[in-house]
């Protein structure tokens, strides 16, 4: 056994008798320690490098084997160290209660060499294919953790190359994305305190919430230049076509959902607030007048963070707002255009959607 050559095998007996002859017959093939007493047999174990094996006897003064067996079992450090119970009780209760206690054997004296040996060797064989099997799954779980993580990356590199596509077409917005996937997660995180958000905004699904918040606009991409970028209001016409690109988007999300090979949770949201994040609470909104509720909260907490920085950024219709100013307008918006307990949420944390306006400006982000 190769492989075993190296094995560490801790021998407890009180008798010196007894570990003379095991750790004779042993130490041809391995490193043996030995302890008499249960005391020093736990401090042997205890200290690295730890023991592959341990044979134990049961009947010992002081510290009893089943005790030992337990402080063992207790220590994170050796807890998974294979023992054998050796022992000169040879009745099949007390072998059944040795294994039932948790040995993984039960040799009983006086011992048969070649029956000793044979068994060590199985025991040793078995804990390297534990290490082996334990070492794999390290790896393996790992290897997963640092796939789920490069995938998650690409996805959010992939969500941004997107939205910035649909934002290069209109440069005044600048750092709109960033400002409003800040603003998306410091409210989502709010409300969790506020009744008939907590069960529905977990970690989870704030998670997918603000990795989906840059695709709002995304419809935008098939606005036609002459309106999208038109310096003064739009006509009728042009604003029916603009109100468009919220379906635009909602359904080219729908089409990389149908492609996917399974499903994307995060795009079941991008659908959501592209497609409604311009819907009122009072149900004057676009693209379906819906209302109250019927709003998916995806959609209604976007429709917040996506006029809060509409109001405070420049455009080339209009002068930025102050953030006081667009304050006020979000207040008044309270239970017509806006969820009033978002908007109470949203007021109570203003300093904090401040904070986030400053830390991503177009000037501090140039």
């Amino acid at each position: 056994m190769p492989e075993n050559s190296n094995a560490k095998i801790l021998i407890v007996d009180d008798s010196p008798e007894n570990l003379c002859v095991l750790s004779d017959l042993l130490q041809t093939q391995f490193q043996v320690r030995v302890a008499t007493s249960g005391e020093k047999a736990l401090r042997i174990a205890g200290t690295a490098p730890h023991p592959d094996l341990i044979l134990l006897d049961v009947m010992m003064p002081g510290m009893d084997g089943y005790q030992v067996f337990e402080h063992l079992r207790a220590d994170s450090a050796t807890k998974d160290i294979p023992i054998i119970f050796v022992t000169a009780m040879d009745s099949d209760e007390a072998q059944f209660q040795g294994l039932e206690f948790g040995a993984v054997d039960y040799i009983t004296k006086p011992i048969s060499p070649p029956i000793v040996m044979a068994r060590v060797r199985i025991q040793l064989e078995l804990k390297q294919a534990r290490d082996r099997l334990s070492a794999q799954n390290s790896w393996l779980e790992a290897e997963i953790a640092r796939r789920m993580a490069e995938n998650e990356l690409i996805q959010e590199v992939s969500i941004r190359a997107l939205a910035h596509l649909a934002e290069a077409r209109d440069p005044e917005t600048g750092n709109h994305i960033l400002r409003t996937q800040g603003y998306v997660q410091e409210l989502a995180l709010a409300l969790r305190d506020s009744p008939g958000f907590c069960d529905m905004l977990t970690d989870k699904f704030i998670k997918l919430l603000s990795r989906s918040a840059p695709l709002h606009d995304i419809g935008k991409v098939g606005i036609p230049d002459a309106i999208l970028l038109k310096p003064g209001p739009l006509t009728s016409a042009e604003w029916a076509v603009m109100k468009t690109h919220a379906r635009i988007g909602s359904e080219a999300i729908e089409m990389a959902e149908q492609e996917a090979a399974g499903q994307v949770e995060f795009l079941s949201l991008a659908k959501e607030i592209a497609h409604w994040h311009h819907e009122k609470w009072n149900g004057s909104g676009y693209p379906d007048g819906l209302s109250g509720e019927s709003i998916p909260v995806s959609a209604r907490i976007m429709a917040l963070a996506d006029v809060f920085d509409a109001l405070i950024s420049p455009r080339v219709y209009k002068a930025p707002m102050s953030y006081g100013e667009a304050r006020d307008i979000i207040a008044l918006g309270r239970g017509s255009h806006f969820d009033p307990v978002m908007v109470d949420v949203f007021l109570k944390h203003f300093d904090v959607f401040c904070e986030i306006a400053d830390r991503y400006s177009d000037s501090v982000m140039a």
